[in-house]
């Protein structure tokens, strides 16, 4: 079974090393924030559909900041799947591993991450040819201790991860540094009250840190 992530795309997102996770509560804010994460180095983000905004938020990020990957998060059903796909998501996420959206998103075509926590979840996600998973939530399950501990029987299959949940600018490093992640993830690069705030350049500004972390344990 072919890999239900695309290739290029996985390396695409590992090269940038980060993934900005956002909740957006206003469609205007989506084109600010994107702009404000490339001009810092950060050009892969994960809309997440938690708000009733988030699907017309990526549109506008599809057409207006063209350089920025923009992908769905919080897919639940494969209809969200489906209106993801619709509004021009490039990749999708979720917290957990669900067959049917999994099944939709092969017939889609659409990169897919499903979230994993056991053995059992990387298993049901190894099934439909996932590669690239979504660890969720990453620290509150015990951290890369814990990720070591469970991934060691499938290395050889050449899956890695995406940690999310509990990741921040102290503990980013240690995560970055393990060949099993592919890139993290996280919301404090844009949290809401600078979103909120419209401060832009601050968002720059985490985002420029963020990467510079990036380059000093990547090379």
């Amino acid at each position: 079974m072919s890999p239900l992530f695309k290739l290029e795309l996985r390396r695409q997102i590992s090269d940038c090393g980060i993934v900005a996770v956002l909740i957006l509560d206003r469609v205007e804010e989506a084109v600010p924030v994107a702009r404000s994460l490339v001009a810092g180095g950060v050009t892969v983000m994960e809309l997440t559909l938690r708000t009733p905004v988030a699907l017309d938020a990526l549109e506008a990020v599809r057409a207006e900041v063209p350089e920025m990957i923009a992908g769905v998060g919080t897919i639940l059903t494969p209809d969200q799947l489906e209106q993801a796909v619709d509004s021009g998501a490039q990749f999708g996420v979720a917290p957990g591993v669900n067959p049917r959206v999994l099944a939709a998103a092969r017939d889609a075509g659409l990169s897919f991450a499903p979230g994993v926590t056991t053995p059992s979840d990387i298993e049901a996600a190894l099934e439909h040819g996932c590669r690239l998973l979504k660890f969720f939530p990453a620290e509150p399950c015990g951290g890369l201790p814990y990720l070591n501990a469970i991934v060691a029987p499938f290395l050889h299959l050449g899956i890695q991860f995406l940690p999310l949940g509990g990741l921040n600018a102290a503990n980013m490093a240690t995560y970055l540094a393990n060949p099993n992640i592919a890139a993290i993830g996280g919301s404090w690069l844009a949290p809401k009250d600078l979103i909120k705030s419209g401060s832009w350049k601050e968002i720059t500004k985490l985002a420029l840190e963020a990467i510079k972390t990036i380059k000093a344990v990547r090379g």
